[in-house]
């Protein structure tokens, strides 16, 4: 008989997992058995998608009807849903560059619908995060912005469109992921900022998202030294303010097998202080993120860390039962008001005309081409998005030439070869890039083109370039098949 511990353990844990189907061949058979022991539900990354998608949702659902699942996705660069061909939602830097609150609140119903077609109960957006470093290495176009008050009205937006399309949002990363040029997937990042600042900037859309009704709100691994050594996300000086504020909905973690914390206190650790400082929801992470080092059972592994230490903080007393429960009943009191809600309809929507309507475009663009031959030079893809998804690439040649261009390891014979071909290829010759303000190995590319090639231009999907670049540039602001098929539309019009 399973313990009772082990089952309120269960009930404040959100796994991530491998697998397409919840029965059969290659299913995660422990993942049913935790489900019907009271597991708070699941969160689906992009391993997780197939066709069948809606099937395994309702698997989830009748083995606990009390689970939530969760998605990662934001639309534009951050996309689960449509992980294999890009997504077809603008993203939250467009939706900033636009400042059409209709627009957005019409996206977050559209994505409601989307979610909830596939059996989806939380989506773990939009991003309240003001990006005041350009050098963020994880945030940047996923922000609506770098203001305060634009973001606050964005995601105020979003959340609404969300949650009165019969879903739950999830605001983050609290108290703000927006001021640092470090990736909590791999390090922890210092916030340094006067609290006031904080106070004034960051959380603000946080607030926004509090009085537009938001359901959860996610943590931030960052340290604030001025609110103590431990990241947020394991810090009640950080998220019992988060109560103060008027918040008394569902507190979730960033994922824990984040290095932020699994190289620190490690899962077990980091779940039991994260229900100590006041979470209710822990989101244990993408079993899948370790890469060729992930164990044929990572997924199960990771639940198992996080179980058992909290099941033995339990036993010993260093954490609360009464902690614990109060978290699992918030868990269960959202999952009840989902079940419940009575969705709207989401309205008619036209994502690629919002996405036209965001381009930008700096510099004189030559008269349109018959075709495009791609350099695609972004970053390599990180833990949070998939920067060099190929669609991308795909969506902006079309049928022309395109080529893949590492340029942070290239050498300078392997450059000129992409660059050579890329001309022979015919067309007009342009250079997909995201980072040209912090990226010397970008800006080198476009230079060294722009002599080669006069006539050439960017597409930059990061966020926009502050500096001049020698060449005509068209501002995406996503990496997104929407974006990248608008802008080759652009380059192609008559």
């Amino acid at each position: 008989m399973t313990d009772e511990l082990t089952r309120l353990a269960n009930s404040v844990l959100w796994p991530g997992f491998t697998g397409t189907r919840l029965d059969g061949e290659g299913a995660p058979v422990w993942l049913r058995d935790a489900l019907e022991q009271d597991l708070a539900g699941v969160v689906y990354f992009g391993q997780n998608i197939s066709d069948d998608l809606a099937a395994l949702s309702a698997q989830i659902h009748a083995a606990n009807p009390l689970a939530l699942i969760g998605i990662d996705e934001e639309g534009g660069s951050v996309t689960r849903l449509e992980v294999g061909t890009g997504s077809t939602l603008p993203g939250a830097a467009q939706l900033g560059i636009l400042d059409d609150t209709a627009a957005s609140e019409a996206t977050g119903a559209e994505l409601a619908r989307r979610a909830r077609e596939a059996g989806v109960d939380v989506v773990l957006g939009p991003v309240a995060d003001v990006n005041t470093d350009p050098r963020n290495p994880v945030i940047g176009v996923r922000s609506f912005g770098p203001d305060a008050a634009l973001v606050s009205r964005h995601v105020a937006a979003t959340v609404q469109g969300l949650q009165n399309g019969g879903v739950a949002a999830c605001v983050k990363h609290f108290p703000g992921h927006g001021d640092t040029h470090l990736d909590s997937h791999h390090a922890l990042p210092v916030i340094t900022l006067d609290p006031s600042e904080i106070e004034d900037v960051h959380l603000e859309p946080f607030r926004a998202a509090i009085a537009a009704g938001v359901d959860t709100i996610m943590t931030a691994h960052i340290v604030v030294p001025a609110w103590g050594e431990k990241p947020a996300t394991l810090n009640p000086a950080v998220l019992g303010p988060l109560r103060e504020m008027g918040f008394d909905g569902v507190i979730i973690t960033d994922a824990l097998d984040m290095a932020a914390v699994r190289e620190s206190v490690g899962i077990g650790g980091g779940a039991v202080q994260a229900l100590a400082a006041g979470a209710d929801l822990l989101c244990i992470g993408n079993p899948t993120n370790p890469g060729a080092a992930a164990l044929p059972d990572q997924d199960e592994r990771d639940y198992l860390a996080a179980r058992e230490a909290i099941v033995a903080a339990l036993r010993s007393g260093m954490l609360s039962r009464e902690r614990v429960e109060q978290a699992r009943d918030r868990v269960r009191k959202l999952a009840a008001k989902l079940g419940a809600a009575t969705p709207a309809e989401a309205p008619e929507f036209d994502g690629a005309s919002i996405v036209r309507r965001a381009l930008g475009v700096r510099g004189e663009l030559d008269a349109a081409a018959s075709a495009l031959s791609v350099i695609d030079a972004r970053r390599r893809s990180t833990l949070a998005v998939d920067s060099a998804a190929a669609y991308v690439a795909e969506g902006l040649a079309g049928d022309g030439f395109r080529v893949r261009l590492d340029v942070a390891r290239a050498t300078q014979a392997e450059r000129d070869a992409a660059l050579d071909a890329a001309i022979a290829a015919g067309g007009r010759l342009v250079l997909l890039i995201d980072r040209p303000d912090v990226d010397a190995d970008q800006r080198a590319l476009v230079e060294l083109v722009a002599q080669r090639r006069p006539g050439a231009v960017v597409v930059n999907v990061g966020l926009a370039s502050q500096h001049p670049l020698p060449l005509p540039v068209v501002e995406v602001g996503a990496a997104s098949r929407v974006g990248a098929e608008a802008a080759r539309a652009l380059l192609l019009a008559p």
